[in-house]
């Protein structure tokens, strides 16, 4: 059973951007957290990124960009990204703020909910390209984006942790079973070559899969 968001990236010399896109399904949850117990029920998977709505799917895809100037292209100093739409509170029952600037942060989560006493648990992932392609040809390496995490105020700001795309599929994350997890990301171009002028364009996908 697998639920996925698709993160379409798009960057370009002086417009990078990453667009995140999400597949939302309803959960009933019997607190408030960052890392939260849900009732258990029939076997369902939950996966955001980005915006999204908790009682249904929403297609929004959130564009995350970096419009670099002359001067930062040939500084060689990472950039921020900024986030063109932006989810700022949680979906997990409190309508907490867990991404206070949604301008520079993604929300991101995923939850398994099952019956019985299995342990088994579900497995977020994320998927990238070898590269970001321009129009002309030219190549940015998917390795060049990373991403650091927060949630403010929880004690496990890392329950789905900070890092760096690499080509193929990537493990970010176990769900234990009747659980919710939940962060802020905030993504950063590494900058750390002058590429040709251009838009950059591939996709990222987030699966969250159960056994």
């Amino acid at each position: 059973m697998t639920n996925v968001g698709g993160l379409r990236s798009r960057l370009a010399v002086h417009g990078r951007a990453l667009a995140l896109a999400g597949c939302w399904l309803a959960l009933p949850v019997t607190a408030a957290a960052w890392s939260l117990q849900i009732n258990g029920a029939s076997p369902r998977v939950f996966l955001h990124v980005g915006t999204g709505t908790a009682d249904g799917n929403n297609n929004t895809v959130d564009r995350v960009t970096a419009n670099l100037s002359t001067a930062q292209l040939l500084s060689g100093v990472p950039q921020a990204m900024t986030n063109s739409g932006g989810q700022s509170r949680s979906l997990s029952g409190d309508n907490f703020a867990t991404c206070p600037t949604p301008s520079s942060q993604v929300l991101i989560g995923a939850s398994y909910r099952r019956n019985g006493n299995s342990q088994q648990q579900a497995r977020l992932s994320v998927t990238a390209p070898a590269n970001l392609v321009s129009t002309a040809g030219d190549t940015i390496p998917v390795s060049e984006i990373s991403w650091t995490v927060s949630a403010p105020g929880s004690p496990v700001p890392g329950i789905i942790p900070a890092g760096t795309f690499v080509p193929g599929q990537q493990p970010l994350a176990n769900v234990p079973p009747n659980t919710f997890i939940e962060n802020c990301h905030s993504f950063r171009y590494a900058n750390s070559a002058i590429r040709a002028a251009g838009t950059y364009d591939g996709t990222v996908t987030y699966t969250l899969s159960a056994p």
